[in-house]
């Protein structure tokens, strides 16, 4: 069957409402991670444009500094002091957050270990720091979008963000705890997407390159002309900042992002590409 479509006017169309939408205002928004680095601007960004921020980070003093930051230029936001390993306390957060707020529409799971990780060969990573990895990047990715999942259903409307790392599509070495976990986040995204889509719940990730932040890594991983050499093969020749996963975050959280979901998207300038 051919349809002409030559007699359809785009000015006739109807489209829904919705895919116009791109805004967060007064959306309620959780960043783990958020009392610095990538989390603190995310939330200030989403801050920014109308949107009310949850905090949660395990330092309570980086939380409220960064609470601080928003009520100051007008913004709401409830810092909360959470350890994503532990599965009472997301719980506990989930239950303040609600208390304050009445519902979740998105929640940013970017708290992960890395920068406080010593650079080593696989084998010599000890069992303990293993362990803990996988507890905060994988078990706390879990925890976070099962304790938010039931509010979300109820309305209708929701938006889970993973981060993931560029580290999985190089491969880096000496990191091999890290790079483990945050696979394991791209394939919980992909699962996930399918148990929640028919209730307008969409999941999806974000694979970064190497942002540069406040954030001191313990060992540093790399050096200036490594850095220099990563932003050389990059398509966007320049230093990756935690507002570039800002932007990114904040388009899927809007109604007219419904339609993507279980997608892992690659926010490193160009520096990979995929089809």
């Amino acid at each position: 069957m051919t349809i002409d479509t030559a007699s359809q006017s785009t000015e006739d169309a109807e489209v829904p409402a919705a895919a116009r939408d791109f805004s967060v205002k007064d959306r309620v928004i959780i960043v783990t991670g958020a009392g610095q680095g990538i989390g603190r601007e995310i939330v200030r960004q989403f801050s920014a444009a109308g949107a009310v921020a949850v905090i949660a980070d395990l330092s309570i003093e980086n939380a409220q500094a960064v609470a601080g930051e928003i009520e100051a230029a007008g913004g709401k936001a409830l810092p909360l002091q959470v350890d994503v390993s532990k599965r009472e306390s997301v719980d506990a957060m989930v239950v303040a957050a609600l208390a304050a707020f009445k519902r979740i529409d998105v929640l940013i799971n970017n708290a992960s270990l890395f920068s406080t990780l010593t650079k080593r060969p696989f084998e010599e990573i000890p069992s303990a720091e293993w362990q803990k990895v996988m507890e905060v990047n994988i078990n706390g990715t879990f925890f976070c979008a099962s304790a938010v999942v039931k509010s979300m259903r109820e309305q209708r409307f929701g938006r889970i963000i993973n981060i993931s790392s560029a580290s999985v599509h190089r491969g880096t070495k000496n990191y091999l705890h890290y790079v483990t976990s945050k696979s394991a986040v791209i394939g919980m995204t992909n699962s996930l997407a399918r148990e929640v889509g028919a209730n307008g719940i969409t999941v999806n990730c974000i694979r970064p390159g190497t942002v540069a932040t406040e954030v001191k890594e313990r060992v540093a991983s790399l050096t200036a002309d490594i850095r220099q050499r990563n932003i050389d093969l990059q398509c966007i020749p320049r230093t990756i900042v935690p507002s570039d996963l800002a932007g990114l975050a904040m388009f899927l959280s809007t109604p007219a992002a419904a339609f993507i979901t279980g997608q892992t998207i690659a926010c490193d300038g160009g520096y990979t590409h995929s089809f």
